[in-house]
């Protein structure tokens, strides 16, 4: 059972070594010549935003779990 760890996180390199390869490809493919610095400066405002939210609600959701299954979260 030891080449399930090595399959999954060979995958899970793959995966990312793609996912990153799309995403540096999709940024050089953009033409943000066209745009201005204000679209630019809210549309980046906006994914901060969204991230913080998203972020925020995986804690959120993390910790009510942990809580409802009995797991002790305080500090010592």
């Amino acid at each position: 059972m030891d080449w399930v760890l090595i399959a999954f996180a060979l995958f899970k390199g793959l995966v990312f070594v793609a996912g990153m390869h799309f995403a540096i490809k999709w940024h050089y493919d953009q033409e943000w010549k066209g745009t201005d610095r204000r679209t630019l400066v809210r549309m980046g405002s906006k994914f901060v935003a969204i991230f913080v939210l998203l972020l925020l609600l995986v804690l959120l959701f993390t910790f009510g779990l942990a809580r409802m299954l009995g797991m002790d979260l305080s500090l010592p």
